[in-house]
């Protein structure tokens, strides 16, 4: 067992007989009073963040998560479908747990899957992509200068606003936390 003294910023601990991962740590010792410290922490099955106070020597049990490198192969009704790099193993994967990132990954692409137990937990999606916009409807001339954008459609069939200028066939750079637009990538 481990104590609160070894609480660090993304350490993952069992609270309540659910696992979350520590964003915050800060010890207090408030006048007179017995030392305690405060800690923030997010929910890793519902992502909710939670603040918690543990006296100090108490103990805690710190879990311990698997992680590797796997790749997209393609999506199955709502099911999102990885292989393992070194075993070649596949994992099948529910889309709530991907959730808006899922519309921005193509096939082939690499994602990070996390473990507890050989249990998939999450599904780490680099934070920017590169897409191939599929269509894009014309510009209107003369809106160039007020920062319009339009609906433009990517390769995986995921909608973006865009500014006017781009066409279809070239490659955006996407967050794929958000679904913005960041820039047309440069070839």
């Amino acid at each position: 067992m481990a104590s609160t003294s070894d609480l660090k910023n993304g350490v993952i601990i069992n609270f309540n007989n659910e696992l979350h991962s520590v964003i915050s740590v800060e010890h207090r010792t408030p006048g007179n009073l017995r030392a305690f410290y405060q800690v923030k922490l997010k929910n890793l099955k519902n992502g909710k963040t939670m603040e918690n106070r543990f006296r100090s020597g108490e103990d805690i049990q710190i879990e311990r998560l698997e992680s590797g490198n796997y790749q997209y192969l393609y999506k199955d009704g709502a099911d999102y479908v990885f292989m393992d790099n070194e075993t070649f193993d596949q994992v099948t994967i529910a889309g709530d747990m991907i959730g808006k990132g899922g519309n921005y990954i193509k096939e082939g692409e690499t994602v990070q899957i996390f473990f507890h137990n050989s249990r998939p937990l999450s599904v780490e999606i680099p934070p920017h992509v590169y897409l191939k916009v599929t269509s894009a409807p014309p510009g209107v001339k003369g809106d160039t200068a007020t920062g319009a954008t339009k609906s433009v459609t990517l390769e995986t069939g995921a909608t973006v606003n865009a500014p006017l200028f781009i066409n279809e066939g070239d490659v955006l750079r996407i967050d794929s936390r958000t679904g913005d637009y960041i820039e047309r990538a440069k070839l």
